[in-house]
């Protein structure tokens, strides 16, 4: 969700819950908008613990991961895809790897902090 338009609901909660139903009402906006918030902060703190517990860069297999990607991805819905953080590469700011243990890898571009364009890598062929 946009970060203006959660604000504005929750804002639109708090006004609504006064109105309607007084000091009553503003508590009980109020204590929504703490637990959706706490909601959030879980879902953020499972997801890193998942990543964190695993090799940086790696992901079991890269060529799912490149079919699974879709623009406009956040990093917080990537982070499962590859139950790893990427690696990240020193030309660009917001440019990660992962790789699999067969060479292929793949390369994501972030934006914003969503996916805007990413490719895949296969190792070179040996040469007969």
């Amino acid at each position: 969700m946009n970060q203006w338009i959660g604000g504005a609901l929750a804002l639109a909660a708090l006004v609504l819950g006064g109105v309607l139903y007084g000091w009553k009402g503003v508590i009980l906006a109020l204590t929504a908008v703490v637990f959706w918030l706490l909601m959030q902060f879980t879902r953020l703190m499972r997801v890193m613990r998942m990543a964190g517990s695993s090799p940086v860069g790696h992901v079991d297999s890269a060529i799912m991961l490149n079919a699974k990607l879709k623009p406009g991805m956040k990093l917080v819905d990537v982070l499962p895809l590859t139950l790893s953080l990427g690696r990240k590469t020193a030309d660009t700011p917001e440019t990660y790897v992962w790789a699999d243990p067969g060479g292929v890898s793949v390369e994501v571009v972030l934006e914003g902090g969503r996916v805007a364009r990413w490719s895949l890598q296969r190792p070179a062929e040996p040469q007969a």
